[in-house]
């Protein structure tokens, strides 16, 4: 070290003791490495990895790295489909009313989280992404309300040619199947709510496109009181993952919202066709619309009771 670096180098740590801890503290933002988050799945409660091990990357609509997220297999499938089976019991078998106050429970955990989504969907490309929080939150809310009053609905006491009551009541088809719309998180949760509030488990591949805010609402989900495998959330390939869970022995809907791709839509029709599974395929879906009741009925059974009028 020469002489002459001596003194500037002195003056440099006195103008840097100089400084106040805002400044400092500024110094070191400034080149600070951000921490990059890889998304994991959700499935059974749990946040784990990709059993493969792959991801891929997650841009904003301008092209920036966001994360990464993690690409699901068909081991990641199976194992979602076994979660969501074995979480059937417990959920179908809960009151109404009680699943109506869970859905209204996930609604105050989203709102709480709001300036998260919001931030998640404009870097997704999302317009007035406030307001669609706000219609997510309002959504949940709405179908929470369903919860007790959908089987007075579409129920019936039906008259019969004989002493007998003759009684229809909805149930629950079982584990279903839902492959989410490019809509992030007000689709999202119009596909999702309607599945669950009438008492059916479900596997949804989220948007290959945006999906941050799935994952990000996978953790409202585990810190509601949502028990573990009602809803699992898998990100990655459609075209990869949707057949396999699609021709799936264990599956018993398939909702095909999100396949934009009409190849795609008549193979997963005729994987499910193997156990004729119920398939919902609906078109030109306006998410900002009053939902009405059309998923709410479309995973339910009508089971008939007769009973002898005089017993």
């Amino acid at each position: 070290m020469s002489k002459t670096e001596r003194p500037s180098r002195a003056r440099a740590s006195a103008e840097l003791a100089a400084e106040g801890p805002g400044e400092r503290a500024q110094s070191r933002d400034s080149v600070r490495l951000a921490v990059r988050k890889t998304y994991k799945l959700y499935i059974g409660g749990a946040f784990p990895r990709s059993e493969s091990g792959r991801s891929y990357v997650v841009t904003s609509s301008k092209g920036d790295f966001l994360a990464n997220a993690s690409k699901a297999s068909r081991k990641d499938a199976r194992d979602a489909v076994t979660a969501a089976r074995k979480a059937f019991g417990g959920w179908s078998g809960a009151t109404p009313y009680n699943r109506g106050q869970i859905l209204y429970r996930v609604a105050e955990m989203l709102e709480s989280r709001r300036a998260q989504f919001v931030a998640e969907l404009s870097e997704s490309g999302t317009k007035k992404a406030g307001e669609v929080v706000d219609a997510a939150v309002d959504r949940l809310v709405w179908y929470a309300g369903w919860a007790d009053k959908i089987a007075a609905v579409t129920g019936s006491t039906n008259p019969v040619a004989g002493p007998y009551f003759n009684i229809s009541s909805p149930e629950p088809t079982g584990v279903v199947a839902v492959v989410a719309p490019d809509e992030p998180l007000l689709g999202l949760i119009s596909v999702i709510a309607p599945v669950i509030v009438t008492g059916n488990t479900c596997v949804v591949i989220a948007s290959e496109r945006a999906p941050l805010p799935s994952i990000t609402l996978a953790e409202v989900l585990a810190t509601s009181d949502l028990p573990a495998g009602v809803v699992n959330i898998l990100t990655g390939s459609v075209k990869e993952i949707a057949p396999w869970l699609a021709a799936h022995m264990d599956v018993n809907a398939l909702d095909l919202t999100g396949v934009g791709d009409e190849n795609l839509a008549i193979t997963c029709e005729e994987a499910a066709a193997e156990n004729l599974k119920r398939v919902f395929r609906p078109t030109g879906a306006d998410w900002s619309a009053d939902p009405g009741t059309r998923r709410l009925t479309a995973f339910l059974e009508t089971k008939t009771v007769w009973h002898p009028t005089g017993a």
